[in-house]
């Protein structure tokens, strides 16, 4: 059996050890946290890749003058020679739910950062 002192004694050593692995776990969370921000802004685009996914951009942005009646009968926006950094900004805000066009809420949601990237820049340098 153990006496109250060799209890007291393995009570602190375990809370030692949970301090010692939350402020671990914290360290981690804040080195990723900082990190996140760097990685962001080394994302580069293709334009030669984008080319290769944009097969949902195409359909509705690749047709002069198209007009579709989902949800409702709008034309559809011109992106070619749009900003890349425009074109990644509006993706970002249909996949955060910021805009809120049912088919491209549901496509932006279907793209990584280095996707957008490489669509914008697709359709940055598309005359």
């Amino acid at each position: 059996m153990l006496n109250t002192f060799s209890k007291a004694a393995i009570g602190v050593l375990l809370a030692a050890g949970g301090l010692a692995a939350s402020l671990s776990v914290q360290a981690q969370g804040a080195a990723k946290a900082s990190a996140q921000p760097a990685a962001a802004a080394a994302i580069v685009g293709s334009a030669e890749a984008g080319a290769k996914k944009n097969s949902m951009c195409i359909g509705c942005h690749g047709i002069a003058e198209y007009k579709t009646a989902f949800p409702t009968v709008y034309r559809v926006p011109k992106i070619n020679a749009q900003s890349e950094k425009y074109i990644v900004s509006a993706l970002n805000a249909y996949k955060s739910g910021e805009r809120n066009h049912p088919s491209m809420v549901g496509i932006s949601r279907s793209l990584s950062d280095q996707d957008m990237a490489d669509l914008a820049a697709y359709y940055a340098n598309k005359k």
